[in-house]
């Protein structure tokens, strides 16, 4: 007989849920915050959404933040998409073990020391900071997120599919781009997110790879909350949110109507052979 959720259960998963969510939903809130003080409630105001407009420093940052995420994220994608299928069709060759290590090693690393080392190659290699070098790092430590997620998905990839299209004459390349890519999409489009996320939300590895022009948007706020936190905090924080979320839910509503399309594409061809 199957038990229905206790109050227990119940209780704990509105905690946690709560804990992890409700200061999130005051930060919300409190951007339409008419006082300018933060903790008093003052009526409800759209004025520090027009005032982050003409806040050029805030608006700065959050586009090199853009930027630096969008570039970082697609370069990580293809490097870690080829790290995975290299860790997965490769079988064991010589060094295998030391290119896994290297790959999985910024997953425990701690930032400061990866930003650290970033730093001391940068100048080893007397490279000016700036926005590339924060690109870099970026895509540094991302490249082994997407490695992860993508090679979850090729794990129970059935190469027969592959197989089959290389019998009928297509070559390689062409069979891994019409048949293991859209197959792997979803893992690929869900790597690319994971990597935008990291950018967006990194400080302490652009606080060290960075330069002039290039402030990002976490360290800007950090910069500012050192000072006490401000309205147009909470309004640019709220449209970071609003913006990752939106991407998150499009992001599942692709995949989920490739997977739909992709079911109906095998029942009409399993019907096709009956």
């Amino acid at each position: 007989m199957t038990r229905g959720p206790t109050w227990f259960n119940i209780t704990s998963l509105v905690a946690g849920f709560a804990f992890l969510y409700l200061p999130i939903v005051l930060l919300v809130i409190y951007s339409f915050n008419e006082s300018r003080l933060v903790t008093v409630w003052g009526g409800f105001s759209t004025k520090w959404y027009a005032s982050l407009l003409q806040n050029d420093q805030l608006v700065d940052a959050a586009w090199v933040t853009l930027r630096v995420a969008f570039t970082s994220a697609t370069l990580a994608t293809v490097i870690g998409t080829m790290a995975a299928l290299v860790l997965v069709r490769s079988g064991r060759f010589a060094g295998r073990s030391l290119f896994s290590g290297m790959i999985f090693a910024p997953l425990v690393m701690p930032e400061v020391i990866l930003g650290l080392s970033l730093l001391l190659l940068f100048v080893a290699m007397d490279t000016a900071r700036g926005f590339w070098t924060v690109m870099l790092a970026h895509t540094t430590f991302a490249s082994c997120y997407v490695a992860v997620v993508v090679q979850s998905r090729l794990v129970g990839f059935d190469k027969s599919i592959e197989e089959a299209a290389e019998d009928l004459g297509c070559p390689p390349a062409r069979t891994f781009f019409l048949i293991t890519l859209p197959i792997i999409l979803p893992g690929v489009i869900a790597g690319w997110m994971l990597a935008f996320t990291l950018s967006l939300d990194d400080l302490v590895i652009a606080s060290f790879t960075t330069g002039p022009g290039a402030t990002t948007l976490p360290m800007k706020i950090y910069s500012q909350v050192r000072l006490g936190v401000t309205p147009e905090i909470n309004a640019v924080c709220t449209i970071l949110v609003a913006f990752v979320t939106v991407g998150v839910i499009a992001a599942s509503i692709v995949t989920k109507r490739q997977q739909a399309q992709r079911e109906r594409d095998e029942r009409a061809a399993f019907g096709a052979e009956g």
